[in-house]
Parts: C-alpha cells; structure tokens; sequence
C-alpha cells in the first residue's frame, strides 16, 4: 500500500472520529444539563402543586372538623353524621367526608357524604390507627389528637387521605381528596420538560454537525442512495451541487438509477401482461374446452364402430384433446400461485394412505414399490400432497426405470417422502433446471405427453405448505432421486382466512 493512500486513509479515519466525537460530546453535555434542569424543575413543582393541594385541603378539614364535627351532639344519630358528612363535603375544595362514631360500645355508626365514593375500606389501617391513638400532653404538645394524612392510591388513581378525632368525645373525621389533576398537570409538566430536553439534544446534534466538517458529507450520501438502491428503492436521486469531481460522480450515479428503473419498470410491466394473459387465455379457454371434451368422449365410445382410416384420428383428437386440458388446468394453477391466491385446505391424515391411493387410483401399483409405516399422521392439504406425488412418481415412471421406490419417513418436525427410480439419472446440467416451468431435459421430446410444468408446480405446492424439493442423481449411479420435505404440521402456514382454498379443480400429475 503506498503512502498516499495511506493518509488517504487515515485522513478519513480522522475526519469520521472527530464527527463521531464532537456529536456524541455535544449531546452528552447538552443531555446531562437538560436531564439535570428538568429533573430539578420538576421535582420542585411536585412537591409545591402537591403541598399547595394538601395544605389547602387538610386545613379546610380540620375548620370543618371544627365547626360542623365538633357541634353534633355526644351521641349523634346516623342522620346526623349523614348531614354534617354531607355538608361539610359541600363547602369542601373537592373532597369526600366520612364521619364515624359509636352509639354503644362496640356499636360503631358511619355518615358519608358519598357512598359508592369514599367508605371506611378506602382508608389505610397504619392511618386509622394513627387518628385513633391518645397522644400524651405534654409541653410540646396541647392536643390528644392530631391530624394525619397520607398519600394512596385507589384503583389507579392517586387520592390524599387524611383523619382526625374531635378532642373531648366527638366522631372520628376522614377526608378523601382526589389527586388526579395534579397528576395531570404533573404529567404534562414532565412531557413539556421531555420535549425541551429532546429539543437541546437535537439542537445540540445540529451544532456538533455544523461544527463538524463536511467533506465527507457527499460521499455518505452517495453511499447512502447507492444502499437504497440495492434495497430495490430504484426512485433514489442524489441532490447535485456544484462542478467538481463528486458533482459529475453524482450525476453519473442519477443517470445510471434513472436507466436501471425504466428497465425494471419495463421488465415488470411485460411480465405482468405475460401474467394476466396468460390467466386470461386459460379461462377463456375453458368453456370451448368442457364442449371439446364432452364431444371426444362421444367419439371415444364410438371409436371401435368407425371406419378404420377415421379412427386412429379420432383417437388423437381424444389424446390431444386431453392434453390440452390438463395443459389448461396446470397454466389456470401456475397462474393461481403467480397470483398468490393459492391456499391450503388443512386435514390431518395418515400418510401412508395418501401415498397408497396416489399410486393405486393412477394404477401404479405394480411399478411402484412403497415403503411407508402406517400411523404417520400430518396435518396438510391431501390434495396438494397428491399432486406432487403424482407429480414426482409419474416423473420417475416416465423418465427413470422401474422399479420406483417410494419410502415414507419423519426427521422431527419434518415429513420426509422420497422418490427414486432405477434409470439413466439426470444429466449435471440438466439438475439445476428441472423444477423450471416447460423445460424439458431432452430437445428431442417437444411433442411428449408432458407440459414442462409438473414437477414446477410440485415445487410450488411443497413450498405451500413451507416445504421444499430437492433432486439429485443417486450415488450408486443408479436412478435419480427426489426428496420431498414438508412439516408435520402447516397449520401456522394456512393463509386463508376461512379455510377454504380458491382452486376448485384437482390437477392430474404431470410429468417434464
């Protein structure tokens, strides 16, 4: 590494720190002093709004106590307790009363100024007990009793409770005061405070940007478009100023963004229209379809009775004819899962009966060897799982050699089923291919019975369920083999809504 680019480089280092530095010594010396002065301011406006509510209502109890408490007979009645309560609440700053007292020993009577509000379970024990203790006379204190408050809260909501005892025989006094507007305000007090400390940060982060140099501050932000971009943000421009070197790199990097997201725009409309034409062909060619069918059925039937130079075309109209509609079906598929409107209709079954009847229902039977353990119950789509069975087997029945294995087994979480055949193998150029839609490993079968989408829409219905296919060559040399892997269980993969997929056909398998 020479010299010059050396210091390049440590020039660079250099101008990075001191940014870094200077906006991280700003903000935490801006933050330390916003944090300090906030903290400070708040903690002094609580105590004040929080004493100046108290003092003010534990005074005007202690003047009611006074007045209304102390003039109620020695042995008031419940009314009477009831209308002092009540009137002592009325002329109050906002609290509630509750005034207790005995009629006999033991016996004791209760008035409140709101019932469903203040009742003597809102008031702590430490203080009841505090109000109810005789204080002993003495030169540093006149009264027997006092006035004890404390600060509580009930069912979320701050309250400030305070008691005290009529001296010389009287009803024990309790107030209620509510302390949610001073949380309010509090609370309101501390988000301005939040914000004014936010508001030092940020301004302080401007002034360390400012103080700081930007030479570098063109290359970060080509740094920053070119990252976007790759993040398949294709609308990114770079704001260009000036004439120098970084200016012409900018619009250079403007032009390119520009071409690669007309190009994208391009692509991405003409596959759209491939996609919507191609759904679009396939519906419409369903009704002609079902017409054509039935008529080949007809002539199916009444092939044997025909004039044997019109036979064997009537039986290649029945053949294509139902390739044709398998080709439709599959394209009506593809263009389903292209869509992404392809859903899973879950049932929890025993697999070595669905393999069974895949083999059994196509007549299979005697190619196919399987190996599967009855008991094995997944929850997935039954008819997903038989298409890329049918798929894969008939693949292997197609292309491979008899006879074809199929061996059923779990790993975990995961249902493992896999296909082998007893052929040639698949050639090396031809595996990374063979999941691609309509490609067919041998240029020399463009008209076999297969459409080159089978074993993609196998891909598609594995991968549906979160799930995956792999194809290999085996390592005998002997046949290739597929493995399917799907979990056990895909019901956290089911994307419907009702639980009922939109596809309505059942699509036969079909080979590359």
């Amino acid at each position: 590494m020479s010299n010059a680019v050396k210091r390049s480089l440590l020039t660079g280092l250099r101008w990075t720190s001191l940014r870094l530095r200077l906006v991280v010594v700003f903000a935490l010396v801006a933050l330390t002093a916003a944090v300090s002065a906030s903290g400070i301011a708040y903690w002094l406006n609580r105590e004040a709004v929080l004493t100046r509510t108290q003092d003010s209502a534990l005074g005007d109890f202690r003047q009611e106590m006074q007045g209304r408490a102390a003039s109620l007979p020695l042995h008031p009645t419940r009314d009477d307790l009831q209308n002092a309560a009540v009137q002592m609440a009325s002329s109050s700053p906002g609290y509630s009363v509750l005034l207790v007292d005995e009629r006999d020993t033991g016996k004791p009577i209760v008035g409140n100024s709101d019932l469903d509000t203040f009742t003597l379970d809102n008031v702590p024990l430490s203080l009841q007990k505090a109000v109810d203790k005789k204080q002993p006379l003495g030169a540093g204190n006149k009264y027997e009793y006092h006035l004890f408050w404390q600060r509580t809260n009930i069912r979320g909501t701050p309250y400030l409770v305070g008691g005290t005892k009529i001296i010389g025989g009287g009803p024990t006094g309790y107030m209620l005061k509510s302390l949610d507007q001073e949380r309010q305000d509090l609370n309101s007090l501390a988000w301005s405070l939040g914000i004014a400390t936010g508001l030092a940060l940020i301004g302080s982060a401007l002034l360390a940007q400012a103080a700081a140099t930007t030479v570098l501050r063109p290359v970060q932000r080509l740094g920053d478009a070119a990252r976007k971009l790759g993040e398949g943000k294709l609308d990114t421009r770079l704001v260009v100023s000036g004439t120098d070197e970084l200016a012409d790199l900018s619009r250079t990097f403007n032009r390119t963004a520009s071409s690669l997201e007309k190009r994208v725009a391009d692509m991405s409309a003409r596959d759209e229209a491939s996609r919507r034409f191609v759904a679009d062909m396939s519906h419409e060619l369903r009704t002609p379809l079902t017409a054509l069918t039935a008529v080949t059925e007809v002539l199916e039937d009444e092939a044997d009775s025909l004039d044997p130079m019109i036979a064997p075309a009537v039986r290649l109209v029945v053949s294509e004819t139902r390739r044709l509609n398998d080709l439709v079906e599959n394209l009506m598929e593809v263009t389903r899962f292209d869509a992404g409107t392809a859903r899973l209709v879950l049932d929890t079954v025993d697999v070595a009966d669905q393999v069974t009847a895949c083999i059994d229902v196509r007549a299979w039977l005697d190619a196919v060897d399987l190996d599967a353990e009855r008991g094995m119950m997944v929850r997935l789509d039954p008819r997903r799982l038989d298409v890329i069975l049918a798929n894969l087997i008939g693949n292997a029945l197609k292309h491979g050699g008899s006879p074809v294995r199929v061996a059923v087994r779990t790993e975990g979480d995961e249902l493992v089923i896999e296909v082998r055949d007893h052929g040639p193998g698949i050639p090396e150029d031809v595996l990374p291919h063979v999941f691609d839609r309509f490609y067919k490993a041998s240029a020399s079968r463009p008209r076999s019975e297969g459409s080159g989408l089978g074993l993609s829409i196998a891909m598609e219905n594995a991968h549906i369920h979160g799930g995956d296919i792999t194809a290999a060559n085996s390592p005998d040399g002997d046949g290739a083999v597929f493995v399917l892997r799907l979990p056990r269980d895909a019901e956290t993969l089911t994307r419907s809504a009702d639980g009922h997929d939109t596809g309505d056909q059942d699509e036969e398998g079909d080979a590359t």
